[in-house]
């Protein structure tokens, strides 16, 4: 396999059946997978993009080592906080200019003190709200702003993913047959509605069972969103598939899953990844 470095990336050139592909690491965050994505549809003529890697879960009806493809992403990572003493009727900075807005919610950071006294009292953190990206598509008029919170993947992608369901996937790490390395039911493939991003390890029980009430998400990651938004300004056909490594802030108060499951989970991601291809 060829190989390109460049700005610190490094791009691998292949076939994956009879698709030519480039393969290249986005890195860890939101920054990292931006810049890469950016950087690859700038020194390539790429069809498309298919992104990929493991992510924590949300959705409890939903298990380690499953593979998700979901419909939308978001990124939940851009906020406004709000004032100490304001609340959810009053208007938030610069919200009048257009810059912010109150239409996607907030997370009230008194609805969470264990102290049942402070709830009543409040919290000098307040409220932080959810705020869209500004995007700037190449097909628009330059400098002229629109906004995007949930943007959709590919629909055709999504839908040649759909063939993948019922594709056999890895129960057990490494492929030993430990009880304690294997999964108790065989991981699948699921096309589910909404995932998120933001440059934050959510190993939180209590967030994590926000954002799944909140915004309906199932996988949640630190990459994706970046990737999409980017796909989106630049016109690039995106879809990302990300296997579950753990139920974020869930499972055992002493350890996080993916500690042992992020093996399986990332193999599972693989295989579904070069499964799709061979439908391009």
């Amino acid at each position: 396999m060829a190989c390109l470095c460049s700005k610190g990336r490094r791009f691998r050139f292949g076939k994956i059946g009879e698709q030519k592909v480039i393969i290249v690491m986005t890195g860890l965050g939101m920054l990292n997978a931006g810049v890469t994505t950016q950087l690859l549809l700038t020194l390539f003529d790429v069809k498309g993009i298919v992104h990929f890697g493991i992510a924590g879960n949300a959705d409890p009806d939903r298990h380690i080592g499953d593979v998700t493809v979901p419909r939308y992403w978001a990124h939940t990572g851009l906020w406004n906080w709000q004032r100490n003493g304001d609340g959810p009727e009053d208007e938030l900075s610069l919200e009048s200019n257009g810059d912010y807005t109150r239409k996607y919610g907030n997370l009230n950071f008194t609805d969470y003190s264990v102290d049942q006294n402070s709830r009543s009292s409040g919290n000098l953190l307040n409220s932080v709200w959810y705020q869209p990206e500004e995007v700037f598509p190449v097909t628009g008029t330059p400098e002229q702003r629109q906004h995007a919170l949930w943007v959709p993947v590919d629909s055709h992608y999504y839908d040649l993913a759909k063939k993948l369901e019922g594709l056999k996937l890895q129960g057990c790490v490494n492929g030993t047959n430990s009880s304690s390395s294997c999964l108790p039911r065989t991981p699948v493939v699921a096309m589910v509605e909404r995932g998120c991003s933001a440059s934050v390890f959510v190993d939180n029980a209590a967030y994590r069972e926000f954002l799944r009430s909140r915004f309906g998400v199932t996988a949640i990651d630190m990459e994706t969103a970046a990737v999409a938004l980017v796909a989106l300004q630049q016109g690039t056909p995106f879809i990302a598939i990300r296997s579950l490594s753990d139920l974020a802030g869930g499972g055992s108060a002493e350890s996080n899953e993916a500690g042992v499951f992020a093996p399986l989970a990332a193999q599972n991601a693989v295989l579904v990844v070069v499964e799709f291809m061979s439908l391009l």
